[in-house]
């Protein structure tokens, strides 16, 4: 029979030796602030209009800290510059918001993702991973803006679970439901993530990313509405879609960054 008090001591030993070479795992509450410092709300200022900031979306720094990433219709398609009104990033500081004006760089129609470029110095930008190895059922998080200024500019927090990686493309219930969207998704349907998360309007353009590393594997684009288009505040589905960080390292790629 083996010595009790040397298994023990093996025992030990090991439990030991596996707690040194066991990479330590970030908490959310940890890597937090350091997101937070990098998501820009998104819309349009007008120093004279009321309120001046109108949002519209949520945005996040990306490769050098003067670039955002968000989704193309969250940007409005016409800034009326003659009168004042000037396409902006909205940043919370611990001395408030600050806003920077921001111009469109290049944008990929096809997976909605626009890059601006916006003005003044260098921000914290987040790291992109590789959107291929996202696993289903890894729990993920957004930041963002939910339902946009109403409850303010203060970047919000959610957990999704990475529920499956499918064709973003469904098939419509009948010919009469079909739109030349559908069709050209159908000529070349790509996958995306789908989340069982719920996430609201302002939402648009958070980075989904691994709260472990912080690095960002996909782009919150939609989320399925039940029945009106009103429903999405009233009855939430839970599931949301987020675009693969793939395309926006095929986008800043293509600006050169």
């Amino acid at each position: 029979m083996r010595n009790k008090p040397a298994l023990l001591i093996t025992a030990a030993l090991l439990i030991a030796f596996s707690t040194i070479f066991t990479p330590a795992r970030a908490e959310i509450t940890d890597i937090l602030p350091r997101i937070k410092a990098s998501i820009a709300g998104i819309g349009t200022v007008h120093p004279l209009r009321s309120p001046r900031i109108k949002l519209m979306g949520t945005g996040f720094v990306v490769a050098d800290g003067r670039h955002v990433i968000t989704n193309a219709h969250v940007a409005p398609t016409l800034v009326e510059d003659e009168k004042g009104e000037s396409l902006a990033v909205f940043l919370r500081t611990p001395n408030g918001v600050i806003v920077r004006k921001a111009e469109k760089v290049d944008s990929d129609p096809e997976h909605d993702l626009l890059l601006l470029r916006i003005e003044g110095e260098a921000l914290s930008a987040l790291q992109l991973a590789n959107s291929d190895a996202a696993r289903e059922g890894h729990m993920y998080y957004f930041t963002g803006f939910p339902i946009g200024a109403v409850l303010g500019l203060y970047p919000a927090t959610h957990r999704a679970g990475l529920a499956a990686i499918a064709p973003v493309y469904s098939p419509p219930p009948g010919a009469r439901n079909l739109t030349a969207k559908l069709i050209k998704r159908a000529d070349n349907p790509f996958l995306m993530f789908q989340l069982d998360a719920t996430a609201y309007p302002g939402n648009s353009g958070s980075p989904l990313y691994d709260g472990d590393t912080g690095k960002v594997i996909g782009v919150i684009n939609s989320v399925f509405i039940k029945g009106a288009k009103e429903n999405v505040i009233r009855d939430p589905s839970g599931i949301t879609y987020a675009i693969p960080a793939r395309y926006v390292e095929a986008l800043l790629k293509r600006a050169g960054l």
